[in-house]
Parts: structure tokens; C-alpha cells; sequence
């Protein structure tokens, strides 16, 4: 098993250069491999520049923007699954989408950004406060207030289900709270309507505007969440057994699994802070990983992450070339697939009583 293990860990880093390869020569216009124009000795001056201009400051962060998000919300979706011990968990069912979705659109409201697409200036500093701006202050203002939210859902997720022993009720709790989010995050709006055509733009989940800040600070949260997953999997181990063996392991169970709520949540924030919402990534990407290998959960974790920073940069890849030059959000194509994938399952988990009693 371990042999097969660093097999799939070299297959999912060889598939996500594989895509950061084609990811750079797909743009606005469909496929346009501009690398040959950029390393050509022919090609000089403008030509050069401009194709060297369009892969290093938009197509290159764009696509390592969509791996990094990925990655951040498979790891979250095998944490939240190994957390509450249900398969269908993941980050989004327990209202930290919606904590995250909140916190951004206050945080715009605050600052008075968001007008239009790119947002509106602060105090007339000349700083862009958008949920798509570059600045590297903007880009931990807005994550330090989609963690905050994250957290503040999913703590109240977990006080309505009084911990996480009643599956039903914790997913009944993570609705609740999702929606009412949801409603303060339109009542927000609905108060600010400069923030409104930002933050659709938001919630219908979007990398066009990811650069080089947003794939830095993704990147050093998911270096974080992931050594800290690591060394908290042990806890996922024994919680996989029930609370009473995790205890009688000698586990601290309620202080590791306080630790564990933090990387989801931060995991979740800054992944939802930089794209927007992106659906069925988290859900999937650890489905996908024990499809095809059982393991422990600190090998799970490491390969859902790889896994979902894979299918993200692929819808993303996507997303821009099936109806270039116009481009679809890229949460609504990760919803259908998703959506596909999950009736795929359904209909094979059906089927399979039938087969066993024929």
C-alpha cells in the first residue's frame, strides 16, 4: 500500500504540471500557446513582451491560483469528513462558505470597496478594495475576515448540534447556519449595493482575477493547514473508532479536535477569500482518493489535496476554453460536474444491493 501511495502522490504532482503547462497557453481566445513567442530568439520587442507580459502576470498566477485553491479545499473536505466521521461532509455543509461569504461582504462594506467588478478605492488612498484586488494588504484583510467568519460558523454549527456525536443534527446545524449567513450576507449587501456586482461575482466563484499575492498567501496557508493536518491525523485515526477508543488511546481529543476545526476553517476562508465559492471540490476530491486507496488519514489528506488542486485547475482550464472567447464562472462548472459525479455514485451505490441479491 505505501508503494502504491507514493505512486499516486508523484501522479497527482505530474498532473498538476501536466495542467500548469497547458493552463498557461489557454486564455481568452481558446487555446494560444504563447511560449513559443515568449523563449523564441526570433520573436523580439513588443511581440515578446507582450506574450511574456500575458503568461507571467495573468496565466501563470491564474492557474497555480486555481491549484492552490483546490488543494486548500480537498485537505478542508478530508478534515471535515474525518472530523465528523460522515463521507458527505465538507466544508461548505457546515456554514463556513457562508461565515467566509460574510465576512468578505462586511469587510467590503466596511471599507467601502466592491463598486463595480474591481472595487472602489479606501479613503482615497488609491488602494483597490475588492474581493479581486492584487494588493497584498487587501489580500489578508479580506482572509483574515473570511477566517473569521469560517470559524464563527463553524463554532456555531457546533454549539446548535452540542459537538459532534449526532451526525444528523450537525448537518441540520450546518444548514441553519449556512442559511442564515446567507441572509445576513444579502441583508449586507442589500445595505451596500456598490459591493453587489463584486461579490455575484464572488459567489458564483471565479480565479481570473487570482495573482501573484493570492497565489502566496494560498500557497503559505496550505504549506501551514497541511503540516498541521499531518500532525493531527492521528486523532482522525482514533476519532474513526469512536471518542471512546480515541480516549483510551491516550488522545487529546477535545483540544486536537479544536486544532482540527482551525485548519478547516482556515483552510476553507482563505481558499474561499481568493475564488470565490466553489463547490463540490472539498466533497470530491477524498472520494476520488479512497476510490482508489485506503489509507490512514494523514496520507488521505495529503492526496485529496492533490487531488482537488488537480480537478480545479482542470474546470479551470476548462471554464476559459469551452466557450472562448466568453468564459463560464468556474464554480457553476465544478457545481454541475459535481453535481454528475455525486448522481453517478448514488446510482452505483443503488445498484449494488441489486447485483448482491441477483
Amino acid at each position: 500500500m505505501q508503494e502504491r501511495a507514493v505512486w499516486l502522490v508523484w501522479l497527482g504532482v505530474l498532473a498538476a504540471l501536466v495542467l500548469a503547462a497547458v493552463g498557461v497557453c489557454v486564455g481568452s481566445t481558446g487555446f494560444e500557446n504563447l511560449l513559443q513567442a515568449m523563449l523564441s530568439e526570433a520573436s523580439q520587442g513588443e511581440d515578446a513582451a507582450m506574450a511574456r507580459q500575458i503568461v507571467w502576470d495573468i496565466r501563470l498566477p491564474r492557474t497555480l491560483g486555481a491549484w492552490a485553491a483546490g488543494a486548500l479545499l480537498g485537505l478542508a473536505g478530508a478534515v471535515a469528513q474525518g472530523l465528523f466521521r460522515n463521507p458527505l461532509a465538507d466544508p461548505y455543509l457546515l456554514g463556513s462558505a457562508s461565515g467566509a461569504s460574510l465576512g468578505v461582504a462586511l469587510a467590503l462594506a466596511a471599507l467601502g470597496g466592491g463598486a463595480g467588478m474591481l472595487g472602489g478605492s479606501m479613503m482615497n488612498t488609491g488602494v483597490t478594495v475588492s474581493v479581486f484586488s492584487s494588493s497584498l494588504a487587501v489580500r489578508l484583510g479580506l482572509t483574515g475576515a473570511a477566517f473569521l467568519g469560517a470559524v464563527l460558523a463553524v463554532v456555531l454549527t457546533l454549539a446548535l448540534s452540542s459537538g459532534v456525536s449526532h451526525t444528523l443534527r450537525l448537518l441540520l446545524a450546518g444548514v441553519v447556519v449556512g442559511v442564515v449567513l446567507g441572509a445576513m450576507t444579502h441583508l449586507v449587501l442589500l445595505f451596500t449595493p456598490d459591493s453587489l456586482q463584486a461579490m455575484q461575482a464572488f459567489m458564483l466563484g471565479s480565479t481570473a482575477f487570482v495573482g501573484w499575492a493570492a497565489c502566496l498567501l494560498m500557497g503559505a496557508v496550505w504549506l501551514l493547514c497541511v503540516l498541521a493536518a499531518w500532525s493531527l491525523s492521528r486523532v482522525l485515526d482514533g476519532l474513526s473508532l469512536g471518542d471512546a477508543t480515541a480516549l483510551s488511546l491516550g488522545l487529546p481529543v477535545a483540544p486536537m479536535r479544536a486544532a482540527l476545526v482551525v485548519v478547516l476553517a482556515l483552510a476553507t476562508g482563505s481558499a474561499v477569500a481568493q475564488t470565490g465559492l466553489i463547490a463540490f471540490v472539498g466533497l470530491a476530491a477524498p472520494h476520488l482518493v479512497r476510490a482508489v486507496l485506503k489509507s490512514t488519514h494523514g496520507l488521505l489528506m495529503l492526496l485529496a489535496s492533490l487531488v482537488g488542486g488537480a480537478l480545479l485547475m482542470a474546470a479551470d482550464i476548462l471554464a476559459r476554453w469551452l466557450v472562448a472567447p466568453q468564459e463560464l464562472p468556474v464554480g457553476v462548472l465544478t457545481a454541475v460536474l459535481g453535481g454528475g459525479y455525486l448522481l453517478w455514485l448514488m446510482r452505483r451505490g443503488a445498484a449494488k444491493p441489486l447485483t448482491g441479491s441477483a
